[in-house]
């Protein structure tokens, strides 16, 4: 153990000081009273200034105890009061004097300073227990002492009564001193030195005043040299506070303190048992009683040593526990009842910041968040309350936010449990949860906001809308849906990652749009949703919805997108849904999507409210896609052909074959089934068997000589599926008919969409031989550009046209262009949609070449168009 002195106190200035005192008394012939009370004097002021200091400095946490430096500097000052005073009172006719109740009291003070300086204080240590061997050992060592000196001095005195009143100052120090040396002998503490000093300034006072108490029975003086026994301890108790341990103190064996009293009662016995043995008749029974006492202080100190060793294990345990604890990163704490902090375990600085000695000796509650301290105080009451005790000693788990040097609260989980040894003390092990709470919080977030625009994802969005409509009511919810037309083609034409960039600029674009407290979210794909809480069914709040429907199409319709180093232009369609009473949360949502699917099948950029009718719509399109299966199974579809003819010559050139389908005896209108087979994918072998069919059937009336070709429509689905170029050179080598005869017709809007792998495909048709036109001409986006990429050989003017041909000037013109360009362009031009003899004259005229409608000739069966021989011509029914 290494000491330090404090340089505020030296050693040399405490002793000089005592030393002087002393020097002085002799050589100015003053008697050993005189000269024992101012040694007294002086060091007792001396001790009780040192101790106050001592009190009052800054110190490391295991040396924390300035009460008990008060209590003992207490002591010194009562016990030099009274040794001054005693020189005056000796005079007097009484036994006992004032000067010996104040430094009665001054002993009593000392003890007390004694038995708080060690960890828990020595009176909180098992009060009977402590009673107990305080009288044992003070009885014993009384006893040797009467054995030696003071029975004789009994035997002499004319008056018991005085003797032992004498005696009472001498006894009650010897009592203060046994009750507080086992506990200061066996502390951990670091004020050990002051506490064993202390101890020894109370031995001291005992022989002394036993030695003055044999002096006045005798009308002697009291030795010199007992009465500068106790001025020598306070000399050195002076100087005890100040000698400065690194580490706390390492105490003596648990076992060897509590069987002190045990060795004085056997020591006492055997004392007791040779002296009635000499002075005795009845020593046989004087032997038996001694050895009946010895035998059961042998037992006792049996039963001592196996406490011992079970505490030792306790011990263990809890230094086991600690070093676990603290090796899991956890902080332990040993509070009092009260939440003053009393022992700080290591790790505290690394985890929050604080040094041991910030917190040692401060409230718990200092650091606990105020919103967590009512749970924290309950949880200390309920460990004071001695019914809880059971419940308490496997701990209770609190969670709570406790505050680290840097300012910020850390969420950690506490262990509070009554201490082992003391059951005034709690035990603290602190878990740091910030790293837990942080990947919780951080997986919660990726659980519900989508990764690449940062809104809330589906599965929040569909909790929000419960919560919402639970809480309100169908009343004031609406939701939207939102859909990106023709985003497709980006992730095809610039990549994933770039159409990820335009998915977070869409999402920027629509969070500006959308008001504060509505709730925008990714739905997944290309779709997006907002749950306006506010919007209502009806009045002004509908029109709110519908309002902020229309901004979301201008926010992304308005402006391109920037992505890969051009610009994207979209549209957007939106649908609308209002809550109604008794709307489940899941129908709103479908609603809602049904609307926008309206919408885009409607061409897009448009908002669409849901209505009862677009559900009634869906399902049947769902009826019908189950049942395209079945019908292609069971060949419920059939092939009509409408003529193409020459305008010039009214020569039928080609037909243009047409699916029908006959559900039993129900006929289906094609735009009714056409769109659920594109969308369930039954398209692609519908459109393989109605090939193979029509050049088949095409092929025969070649066969006879008719010099006539075939035309089909091409879906986008078609187009793109893995095997359709292949499929298509296989009907033709099937049926021989000639790659030149077969006409397949795209419309303008395929050729936006997906245009780099279209143009691909259609490419390698036009290597077949296979002529190509582009159907609906007119009403697409990039007509003349892709007249330049692609050959083609046709195209055909959409009926919208030809509709108002002698009726519109301007739709006159527009096809009047057409029909100059195609010819300007070496192409074929069909007119399609001719119902009215003026449109027909009109578009010969113009010098269109082909033409199709209802004027000409209405799709008919196979067997019709036998019937339509080169000899068929064009009847002008004008």
């Amino acid at each position: 153990m290494k000491v330090r002195r404090d340089p505020r106190v030296p050693l040399t200035t405490a002793a000089g000081l005592g030393a002087v005192a002393v020097v002085v008394a002799l050589v100015t012939g003053g008697s050993a009273p005189v000269v024992t009370a101012i040694a007294g004097v002086v060091t007792g002021l001396l001790a009780a200034v040192s101790l106050i200091m001592a009190a009052s400095r800054v110190v490391p946490a295991h040396r924390r105890q300035p009460g008990a430096l008060r209590w003992m500097a207490a002591g010194s000052l009562t016990w030099l009061l009274g040794v001054g005073v005693r020189p005056v009172a000796d005079g007097t006719p009484f036994v006992l004097t004032f000067a010996d109740l104040l430094m009665l009291a001054g002993s009593v003070l000392l003890a007390i300073g004694c038995g708080m300086s060690v960890k828990p204080p020595a009176f909180t240590r098992g009060v009977i227990r402590q009673a107990a061997d305080a009288y044992l050992g003070a009885a014993s060592v009384f006893a040797v002492a009467w054995v030696a000196v003071l029975g004789p001095a009994f035997r002499k005195a004319e008056d018991t009564g005085a003797f032992f009143v004498a005696l009472a100052l001498p006894v009650v120090c010897l009592l203060a001193a046994c009750a507080v040396t086992p506990a200061v002998a066996a502390s951990r503490s670091g004020n050990r030195v002051v506490g064993l000093t202390g101890v020894g300034a109370l031995t001291a006072i005992t022989v002394a005043e036993m030695a003055t108490a044999l002096a006045r029975l005798d009308g002697d003086t009291p030795p010199l040299a007992a009465g500068l026994v106790v001025p020598a301890m306070l000399l050195v108790l002076a100087v005890a506070p100040w000698v400065q341990e690194d580490r706390p103190a390492r105490p003596l064996p648990a076992a060897l303190t509590a069987a002190t009293p045990l060795v004085l009662v056997a020591a006492a016995t055997l004392v007791a048992t040779l002296y009635v043995m000499r002075s005795s008749r009845d020593a046989a029974l004087a032997v038996v009683a001694a050895s009946v006492v010895l035998v059961l202080l042998g037992r006792l100190f049996v039963l001592l040593v196996e406490t011992a060793g079970m505490r030792r294990l306790v011990d263990v345990g809890e230094q086991q526990l600690r070093r676990l604890a603290e090796n899991t990163g956890d902080v332990v704490l040993v509070c009092d009842t009260c939440g003053v902090i009393q022992e700080v375990g290591p790790g505290l600085e690394t985890t929050y910041g604080y040094r041991p000695e910030d917190l040692a000796f401060r409230p718990i509650f200092d650091y606990i968040h105020p919103e967590d301290l009512p749970a924290v105080q309950a949880l200390l009451d309920r460990m004071t309350d001695e019914d809880d005790g059971p419940e308490q000693e496997g701990g209770t788990r609190i969670s709570c936010r406790f505050r680290a040097s840097d300012g910020t609260w850390r969420p950690t989980e506490s262990v509070a449990a009554r201490h082992v040894r003391d059951d005034d003390l709690v035990l603290v092990t602190i878990r740091d949860l910030s790293d837990q709470v942080a990947l919780r919080n951080q997986v919660t977030h990726l659980t519900f906001h989508d990764g690449v625009t940062g809104l809330p994802n589906r599965a929040y969005f569909e909790e929000r809308a419960r919560d919402v409509l639970t809480r309100r009511g169908a009343g004031g919810t609406a939701v939207i849906f939102l859909d990106l037309d023709g985003f497709t083609s980006v992730n095809d034409s610039v990549g994933h990652a770039s159409g990820d960039h335009l998915l977070g600029q869409a999402a920027r674009r629509l969070r500006s749009a959308v008001r504060a407290d509505d709730t925008l979210a990714r739905w997944g794909g290309d779709e997006f949703a907002v749950l306006l809480e506010g919007g209502a069914s009806g009045g002004a709040d509908a029109q709110t919805a519908i309002d902020l429907a229309e901004r979301l199409v201008r926010a992304v319709s308005n402006e391109p997108f920037h992505v890969a180093d051009r610009d994207v232009a979209l549209t957007a369609s939106v649908g609308v849904a209002f809550a109604e009473e008794d709307l489940p949360p899941g129908d709103l949502l479908r609603n809602a999507d049904v609307a926008m699917s309206r919408a885009k099948e409607l061409g897009g950029r448009r908002v669409e409210v849901f209505a009862t009718h677009m559900h009634a719509d869906v399902l049947r399109r769902l009826e019908i896609a189950s049942d395209l299966q079945r019908a292609l199974l069971e060949n419920q579809f059939a092939i009509e052909y409408q003529p193409v003819v020459d305008l010039a010559t009214s020569r039928v050139t080609a037909v243009e074959a047409l699916v029908r389908w006959w559900r039993g005896s129900t006929f289906v209108p094609p735009e009714q089934f056409l769109g659920p087979a594109e969308d369930t994918g039954i398209i692609v072998p519908l459109s393989e068997w109605i090939l193979r069919e029509a050049c088949r059937e095409v092929a025969a009336w070649r066969a006879s000589s008719w010099d006539i070709g075939l035309a089909l429509n091409l879906s986008a689905r078609q187009i793109m599926a893995p095997r359709f170029v292949e499929t298509v050179a296989e009907a033709l080598s099937e049926s021989g008919l000639p790659a030149s005869a077969l006409t397949l017709e795209v419309i303008e809007e395929m050729l936006v969409e997906d245009a780099g792998e279209m143009i691909s495909r259609l490419s390698e048709l036009r290597t077949l031989g296979v002529r190509l036109a582009i159907d609906d001409f007119g009403t697409g986006y990039a007509s003349l550009a892709f007249l330049r990429q692609l050959p083609v050989d046709m195209i055909k003017i959409d009926p919208s046209f030809v509709s108002g041909l002698g009726r519109d000037d301007t739709l006159t013109l527009l096809t009047k262009t057409i029909v100059q360009l195609g010819n300007d362009l070496g192409l074929i031009v069909v007119a399609e949609g001719i119902e009215r003899p003026e449109q027909l004259d009109l578009l010969r005229k113009m010098g269109c070449t082909r033409g199709q409608g209802y004027l000409v000739a209405r799709p008919m069966t196979a067997r019709g168009v036998d019937s339509l021989m080169p000899t068929t011509t064009l009847q002008n029914t004008a």
